[in-house]
């Protein structure tokens, strides 16, 4: 078994919550693949490929079955830019099956889709939590704007209201 790279190994100990699940966040742009496209998806399951950035694929490789991430639709207007549902990890990473930029990437990961927010959370919101939630300052999202795969934080407050703010908030449409 290949040894884990040092980023993967710092987003799994970042993410993990006391259940084991990890938590992670993966970007969109809604033009290219929107919530309403991996809901559509059969049985809400679809890769997550096209991804290009090496600590992004690390990310990725480290996710397990089972892990949970927030749906965040990225995008040039500061109004499409947040988190719009929740996926599971279907299928761990695995090397590219097909064509085009799923086989250019070198792998992949498949998602379910869980559940869609009643009410997305803006980015606005998540950067004023910065300053008033414990660990939020290191989330990734705030940090490395750019980066498209990223752990959760798992520290102080956000570790304990995590998992309750993600099911409660959820409209179950294709649970």
């Amino acid at each position: 078994m290949p040894r884990k790279p040092k980023a993967a190994a710092q987003a799994t100990a970042a993410g993990t919550a006391a259940t084991g699940v990890q938590y992670w966040l993966v970007k969109s742009e809604p033009g290219e693949w929107s919530w309403s496209d991996q809901a559509r998806a059969p049985g809400g399951v679809a890769p997550w490929d096209g991804v290009r950035n090496h600590q992004a694929i690390n990310n990725l490789r480290a996710m397990r079955t089972g892990d949970r991430c927030l749906f965040y639709h990225s995008g040039a207007g500061a109004a499409s830019r947040r988190v719009v549902g929740v996926v599971e990890v279907a299928r761990t990473w695995y090397e590219g099956e097909g064509e085009g930029k799923e086989a250019a990437t070198g792998g992949a990961v498949d998602v379910r889709a869980v559940g869609e927010f009643r009410n997305p959370v803006p980015l606005g919101e998540m950067k004023k939590a910065a300053g008033e939630v414990e660990g939020m300052r290191d989330f990734a999202l705030l940090r490395q704007p750019r980066l498209s795969v990223m752990p959760v934080p798992a520290k102080g407050d956000i570790a304990t209201a995590r998992p309750h703010f993600v099911e409660s908030t959820l409209s179950c449409k294709v649970c």
